[in-house]
């Protein structure tokens, strides 16, 4: 279609949202030639109380960029202003001589240098972990800090931001803020009773908050409070980021293995979340946990209910994809188990051989990776609002056998046996075969865009990375005129301003959310090019309670040809889904709304609220 055309289209028949362009804004340094490829930096592998046999300090290799002292970054900001004592802890400047030469500042639980140097090592690992994962950069969904416009927008993190338990992402601001407080009078571990804790020397912590900025920016709309499954999923994931990360430090790893004598479903360190924190409080348990025990052996898994408080509900979506873990773990290491034992299968009493330990240590680290890779490719699968925890086993099972079409060691089987037992069950599907829980091919009017092939597509440099904010919008237009075709609609889950079945409801025009494109490389080198972008429609409810607004839409996935390979639809005129928010609303998420007049919009920092209790 000519430009002109789809242009005129532009505002009669859907609108781009703000955050298309910034796919090409805010991008990670671009290593030079004869730059380092990675900067060596010491962290705190778990938080400042594990034992040093147990690998509690780990050398992380960061991706190399030239810092400005904070450190900032090209994607990272590191201001550590106290907002409470009124004061600033100082610049950490990581590229002074002599900090070079020690890889970095030395783990302290005092020098708010290395505070400042933790914080920016983790959430840089993280980013480079969803860019590898996802084959391109990642971006913000949140506005330049004032006086930055025309800067790189960056994310700010504030390691010491107030005196406080808690720790969180603020959308609204752009920022990652980290509290401390004085421990309980009798806490456990290695915590000095009354002593000073940071929340920015658990890894953990900070591997969970930068997790909700970058989810923030994959799927903005599930920020917004709906339902249980909406915050409960962005807690999920965040924990399985924090946890699966724990496998990348292999001291860590070997440790646990060490001394769960090869059993890690006993491997707490490695299972549990935010030990320091959760003990600071007088708990002898980590504050949550990929894996359930119990004095006499494990526990039934945990049971699914959507009537869950949204930590517990994110909580059961762990343990099902690390019991998924689990479950491939053991089949890969029965073979040397086997070697080992002369085919008995038993390993003696104590622990194993060191070699053998290696091993363990060797396939749960490169599983582990396996594994958190999946579960962030699948975000690309997922529909673009309203989430449920059934629909992200869809995404996992799509997304998986997309890039790998053969599975071997029965990753999707394991995924798909580990919902099932805690009762997440996918909407709208006949069975729990792989083939039924793939998403469906759409069948549209329009079979492809040729003006969303590959051939017609500009990058800078590299398929991962679009040439300009001009070309996403072109791309953005190039969708957008397919939707005001009124039989297409319905397979976008939007629908017509005047359609009856939304009574005196009013919609928005339909929204190019966004549109990025991919380049995913599989374990057989397989290459996978994409475009993913999403379509979303807001939908004005009238309501005797309370007018509020609930969104439709669709993640679209494009091929190279520009073909249509999957339409992954919310639809907006289910009336189920309303009434299921509206539910929400007035029942368990009434927290994480406000009124104004007969008006209810959600609160603007919903991470804020979840994570001022104790539990995090």
């Amino acid at each position: 279609m000519a430009a002109d055309l789809q242009n005129a289209l532009e505002g009669r028949d859907y609108i781009i949202g703000v955050s298309v362009p910034r796919a090409a804004q805010g991008r990670p340094y671009e290593r030079k030639l004869d730059d380092p490829v990675h900067r060596p930096l010491q962290i705190f592998s778990l938080d400042p109380t594990v034992s040093k046999l147990d690998g509690a300090i780990a050398e992380v290799l960061v991706p190399y960029e030239p810092l400005l002292p904070g450190p900032v970054g090209a994607v990272f900001k590191v201001d550590d202003f106290d907002a409470d004592q009124g004061t600033h802890w100082g610049r950490a400047d990581l590229d002074e001589p002599s900090v070079l030469l020690r890889d970095g500042h030395t783990p302290s639980t005092t020098n708010p240098l290395f505070h400042q140097q933790m914080v920016y090592a983790v959430c840089s690992t993280v980013f480079q972990t969803f860019r590898e994962s996802l084959g391109r950069h990642v971006t913000w969904d949140f506005d330049p800090q004032p006086g930055e416009a025309g800067a790189p927008t960056r994310l700010r993190i504030l390691p010491h931001a107030f005196e406080g338990q808690n720790a969180f992402y603020d959308k609204t601001t752009g920022e990652l803020r980290f509290g401390y407080f004085c421990a309980a009078e009798s806490p456990n571990g290695r915590t000095l009773p009354g002593g000073v804790v940071f929340t920015c020397l658990s890894h953990d912590i900070v591997a969970h908050e930068v997790t909700h900025a970058l989810l923030d920016g994959l799927r903005s709309h599930f920020c917004q409070p709906s339902g249980p499954d909406v915050l409960g999923f962005h807690e999920g994931f965040a924990d399985l980021v924090a946890v699966f990360q724990h496998f990348s430090h292999r001291q860590v790893v070997q440790a646990a293995i060490r001394r769960s004598e090869g059993n890690l479903e006993s491997a707490s360190l490695l299972t549990g979340i935010a030990h320091q924190f959760s003990q600071s409080l007088g708990s002898t348990v980590p504050m949550r946990t990929a894996f359930e025990h119990m004095a006499d052996g494990v526990q039934p898994p945990k049971q699914y209910d959507p009537s869950m408080e949204v930590h517990a509900i994110g909580e059961v979506l762990v343990q099902a994809v690390f019991d998924a873990w689990m479950t491939i773990y053991k089949r890969k290491v029965k073979r040397y188990i086997s070697l080992a034992t002369a085919g008995t299968g038993r390993l003696p009493p104590g622990q194993a051989p060191a070699d053998l330990q290696d091993i363990f240590a060797d396939e749960a680290s490169k599983l582990a990776k396996h594994f958190l890779s999946i579960c962030i490719r699948a975000i690309d699968y997922c529909p673009p609002v309203d989430i449920a925890l059934g629909e992200y086993l869809r995404a996992l099972i799509t997304a998986d056998g997309d890039l790998v079409p053969d599975d071997p060691w029965g990753y999707r089987e394991a995924l798909i046996d580990a919902f099932r037992v805690r009762g997440i069950f996918p909407p709208q599907v006949k069975s729990l075969s792989e083939d039924n829980l793939r998403w469906d091919k759409p069948e549209l009017s329009v079979e492809r865009i040729p003006d969303l092939s590959f051939a017609k597509l500009q990058f800078a440099g590299d398929p991962a990375e679009p040439s300009s904010p001009e070309e996403l919008l072109r791309q953005a237009r190039a969708l957008g005129s397919v939707l005001g075709r009124p039989d297409n609609l319905t397979h976008f889950g939007l629908a017509c301003a005047d359609h009856p079945e939304l009574g005196g409801d009013t919609v928005s025009l339909p929204k190019v959310q966004s549109i990025r494109s991919s380049r995913r490389v599989g374990p057989d080198g397989q290459i996978v090019f994409d475009l993913v972008a999403e379509v979303t429609q807001r939908r004005t409810i009238t309501d005797p309670r309370g007018t509020f607004e609930t969104f439709g839409g669709a993640t679209v996935i494009i091929g190279p040809k520009g073909e249509f390979r999957y339409v992954i639809a919310k639809n907006i005129l289910n009336r189920e889904r309303v009434e299921q928010q509206s539910s929400f609303i007035h029942g368990a998420g009434k927290p994480f709304w406000e009124r104004r007049d007969n008006t209810l919009t959600p609160i603007p920092n919903a991470f804020k609220l979840l994570h001022e209790s104790k539990a995090k």
